[in-house]
């Protein structure tokens, strides 16, 4: 027996193997040899792990449930094989449809394993069933399933009842059985594990009786959220079981088992939490071929246990010891000697080693508006990263189906199948509570990678290489149409959210091409650029730019359906909506309030009409206009297209469904579109780049500028020469212009101070998340986290929910309330 185990949490190193000779029924320990036909395996798990380390992504969101004009507010958590991503630099974040149409998308700098984000719901959002699905670019080389996904709902503040749901109505559900290993083996005791669905994927109780054709029945009946197992023995490979379940709701249907194999060999798994001890049992004690196998544990992609067993001696068993291994799944494999996986049995290790969170003291009030102050307390051995989000208890909902920090990190980001709240399998460690973790172990299989391909060196294609900041990259052709064959490009990189500048040069191979990388800048960086042969400066060169994946348009698959949320309390729904609708009435006084300034002299000479762009492009009726004007000659929008662009951005324009083919409404009808003052169709405004476009006009209904214009007009204009750069930042002499998208910048999260007297505070205060910190500031004395905020005009109850991962890769939660 040779354990690998690991000397601090999370960090699982090589140790020499140990000899423990434990009977002539358990497994022999051997030590590696030069000829150990197990090598080539271990080598291929220790070829992986090293070339394709596993990155996750979690999002903190400050509550379960939102309603259109609100905020989601999160923090997104990386990690690299279980340890803070401190290399990580770029996290990607998309809120979905339920069609999988991308509604909005951001790119958010990360740093020290976290990168805080944002999205703000506009109240024209319809409401539905969302997934927020979060990424980094080395995710995307492997399985999509490894991709952050979330559902979220999200109503409409003005209706005050549950929406009605695309359930479905006929009551029906599904059985699902899954022998021990893999195999139900003839001729000896199994265990087989089973779990019931209804028609929308969520569990159900089942009970009744499994019986065989010989007539033997025997009990069975679900234990935790419609899992459960049973023992049975077929005779032979003839020996079929059915299974006759009725459900909670008083169905009654049959199922058929597995059928029993009479050759291979499968694994059985006793988790006694200190060691887990494990058994081989073959299909035909006669079969010579299996009679070497060899036991492999892994835990994320490192080996932990390997030993070598000899079915003919009766080295059939043994144990794998747990003492100095973390929190998490441990895969245990079967392998016969031509380095075929026989069978696989997953088990979870549960470790008292979670990030440990506690209120040390809190200072909480019910009074409008009063000041409330909470102390948390953290580790005092390791540096931590935490996020805080405080909302009120009574009319924010909770989602029944949970997923947190330690769920996502430790069980479901590594398994196959959906787990239905899966926090609940870390509340406590009772009896009860790890033989349901042990049945989702049975019930689920392992994804991260396949042995068949690594074993045949079948790796993933490496698309998406590690990011490092950003990347500009590309071909640089002369005039002439041939690529540049030498020198480089010189660039000059101005931002003009803080007007820095920088200058730059970028070399240029034998093909042209030339890259930049490790580039940090918030919003739109200005690259102008110019060729230069170092024999001649201001070479007149076009540059074909190569669009990062995130730029252009896609279509994202889901990787599994979307299911109906579990429905919600009405009467905490209907406070919820009715703060939220007032809420948004409170934005919109805050958005139209009008500031009375003192007199004052103004000496600066206002612009003329002619000078503005709208000025410039725009003729007859579509000049002027009631409506809204978007001046893209002084942004750089990332938009798949203009109506991505617009949506959310104009009050009463319902703009859903595919971007590429969108679907328009205003006041019931569909607004006319114009292109450069002519009448256009959808397809052609989805063809222009966005990048292309000038100025967008939206008209309110009724436009007199065309046909059709009842329900509103939407006027896009092409850019002409010279609105290749913005006004404010004039073109330099013999340089060409290029505009590349930088990270997201993050909203503040508005925190009022009553202590201060203001003139906003005379509104009407509605606010649902009262607090909202995704890097709480740790006091490196005390190890103590202190947050103050005040109460809105209703609360009486506050729900506090902290997340946050130490350096040494702990995750931890603490969910309190007051």
């Amino acid at each position: 027996m040779q354990p690998y185990l690991k000397n601090k949490r999370h960090l699982l190193k090589w140790m020499l193997p140990a000899v423990l000779l434990t009977g002539v029924t358990s497994a022999l320990a051997i030590l590696p040899s030069p000829n150990d036909w197990s090598d080539r395996i271990v080598k291929a798990l220790q070829q992986f792990g090293t070339r394709y380390p596993a990155e996750k992504v979690y999002l903190h969101l400050d509550k379960d449930y939102y309603a259109a004009g609100e905020t989601i507010w999160f923090k997104g958590y990386i990690t690299l094989q279980g340890m803070p991503s401190t290399s990580a630099t770029n996290l990607y974040v998309e809120l979905l449809d339920k069609n999988n149409n991308i509604v909005q998308k951001k790119l958010f700098a990360a740093g020290g394993g976290g990168a805080p984000g944002n999205f703000e719901l506009p109240e024209t959002q319809k409401a539905g069933v969302y997934q927020l699905r979060a990424y980094t670019a080395w995710m995307l080389n492997f399985d999509p399933d490894f991709c952050y996904s979330r559902t979220i709902e999200i109503f409409d503040p003005a209706k005050k009842t549950q929406p009605p749901t695309d359930s479905a109505t006929t009551q029906d559900f599904a059985v699902q059985f899954f022998p021990e290993g893999g195999n139900l083996i003839a001729g000896q005791p199994n265990t087989v594990a089973f779990k019931a669905i209804d028609n929308n994927g969520y569990p159900i109780e089942v009970s009744g009786t499994v019986k065989n054709a010989k007539g033997s029945n025997a009990a069975v009946k679900s234990v935790h959220d419609g899992m459960g197992s049973i023992d049975i023995t077929p005779a032979d490979g003839q020996d079929a079981f059915q299974a006759v379940l009725k459900s909670a709701k008083g169905q009654s249907k049959t199922f058929d088992l597995p059928k029993p194999v009479t050759s291979g060999a499968s694994l059985k798994i006793f988790n006694k939490g200190s060691r887990i001890f494990y058994q081989a049992v073959s299909a035909n004690a006669a079969d010579t071929a299996l009679d070497d196998l060899m036991i492999m544990a892994q835990m994320g992609q490192q080996l932990v246990y390997k030993a070598n067993l000899n079915v003919g001696e009766g080295r059939i068993s043994g144990f794998i010891p747990t003492d100095q291994l973390p929190s998490g799944i441990l895969q245990i494999t079967l392998f016969a000697k031509s380095g075929q996986p026989l069978s696989e049995r997953l088990a979870f290790v549960r470790k008292n080693d979670l990030l440990q969170m506690d209120v040390l003291d809190a200072d909480t009030h019910k009074e409008p508006r009063a000041k409330n102050a909470i102390e948390i307390r953290l580790p005092d051995t390791i540096q931590t990263n935490v996020s805080i989000a405080i909302t009120d208890a009574d009319a924010v909902p909770v989602d029944k189906n949970s997923n947190n920090i330690v769920s996502n990190f430790l069980l479901t980001s590594d398994i196959k199948g959906f787990v239905y709240n899966p926090s609940w399998y870390f509340k406590n460690d009772s009896a009860a509570t790890l033989r349901a973790l042990d049945l989702v172990m049975m019930t689920n299989g392992w994804r991260r990678f396949s042995w068949e391909k690594i074993i045949n060196h079948d790796f993933p294609q490496i698309r998406h290489p590690y990011e490092q900041g950003l990347t500009v990259k590309g071909i640089a052709y002369l005039m002439n149409g041939r690529p540049m064959p030498t020198g480089q490009l010189d660039m000059i990189i101005k931002l003009p959210i803080d007007s820095s500048s920088m200058f730059a040069q970028a070399p240029i191979n034998a093909e042209g091409i030339f890259e930049i990388s490790n580039m940090l800048f918030p919003d739109t960086a200005y690259i102008y650029y110019q060729g230069n042969d170092k024999v001649k400066k201001g070479v007149d060169v076009d540059v074909k730019f190569d669009p990062h994946f995130f730029e252009r348009p896609t279509q994202i698959k889901i990787p599994f359906p979307l299911r109906v949320p579990p429905a919600v309390d009405n009467n905490t729904l209907k406070l919820f909506l009715t703060n939220a609708s007032e809420s948004n009435k409170v934005n919109h006084s805050l958005n139209d309030k009008t500031v009375q300034l003192k007199e004052v002299n103004v000496n600066a000479q206002k612009v003329k009409p002619e000078e503005t762009t709208d000025k410039r492009y725009t003729s007859g009726m579509f000049s002027g206009g009631d409506g809204y004007t978007f001046d893209l000659t002084k942004e750089t929008p990332v938009a798949l297209n203009i109506f991505q662009y617009l949506q959310a951005k104009v009050a009463g324009l319902q703009i859903t469904g595919d971007m590429n083919n969108p679907t328009l409404s205003w006041r019931g009808g569909k607004p006319g579109l114009y292109l450069n003052e002519m009448q256009a169709d959808i397809n052609t405004l989805t063809s222009i780049s966005v990048n292309d476009i000038a100025l967008i006009k939206v008209f309110r209904p009724p436009f007199m500028g065309g046909f059709g214009g009842a329900n509103g007009a939407i006027a896009v204009y092409t850019k002409k020469g010279g609105d290749n750069a913005p006004k404010n930042d004039p073109s330099i002499r013999g340089f060409k212009l290029y505009k590349k998208a930088g990270y997201s910048i993050v909203k503040q999260f508005y925190s009022p101070d009553y202590a201060v007297k203001k003139d906003i505070h005379a509104l009407p205060d509605k606010r649902l998340t009262l607090y909202w910190n995704p890097t709480v500031t740790v006091d490196t004395l005390t190890h103590t986290a202190r947050v103050e905020f005040y109460n809105n005009d209703f609360t009486k109850r506050y729900r506090l929910v902290a997340e946050g991962m130490g350096e040494d890769g702990s995750v931890g939660r603490l969910e309190q309330e007051f």
